[in-house]
């Protein structure tokens, strides 16, 4: 077997080794690259503010931002837990906001596909909901997947996905 196959064999056998995992993403529109609270650029992580380039994001942005009001958290939030147990992964924690949705979970596939599962579900019943979204874009593209390494990072983790986005909301 050559390298590349054995390397190829090995990482397949990992995704099957359930790894617990932080995810963020957010809604369209609502944290633009160049951001005031700061952003987060592909594979060069957290950026400082640049004001002109929001701008020009926002400027070409060809829909509204998408804010979730009440109902569609609750049905965000309550597909996110079907998911996790038809696909037999531990649900932590789960917290959809206004413009942004938080998930810790242990899972036995690719950190990817475990986002893009959730968020591919959570777009769905958004759809089909009552009062559906309708714009072309529900998400960003990607999001945040950070490895959970612990039974301490994870209380953390936990802890900043149930309360401190409670705390953090009460204090607007």
């Amino acid at each position: 077997m050559s390298g590349a196959a054995l390397a190829a064999g090995l990482e397949a056998q990992n995704m099957t080794e359930p790894i617990t995992l932080f995810i963020t993403w957010t809604t369209y529109g609502a944290w633009l690259p160049g951001d005031g609270r700061g952003w987060r650029k592909w594979k060069a992580g957290e950026q400082q503010p640049r004001p002109l380039l929001e701008a020009w994001c926002r400027d070409r942005m060809k829909e509204e931002p998408v804010v979730l009001n009440t109902s569609q958290r609750e049905k965000v939030e309550e597909v996110c837990r079907h998911h996790a147990d038809v696909r037999g992964w531990q649900l932590h924690a789960v917290s959809a906001r206004s413009n942004h949705v938080h998930i810790a979970v242990t899972a036995d596939a690719a950190p990817d596909k475990v986002r893009d599962q959730f968020k591919a579900n959570a777009t769905r019943v958004l759809r089909q909901s009552p009062e559906p979204i309708t714009n072309e874009k529900v998400w960003t593209r990607g999001g945040d997947v950070e490895i959970i390494d612990g039974d301490d990072a994870l209380e953390h983790v936990v802890l900043h996905i149930t309360e401190a986005q409670e705390r953090m909301e009460r204090g607007k």
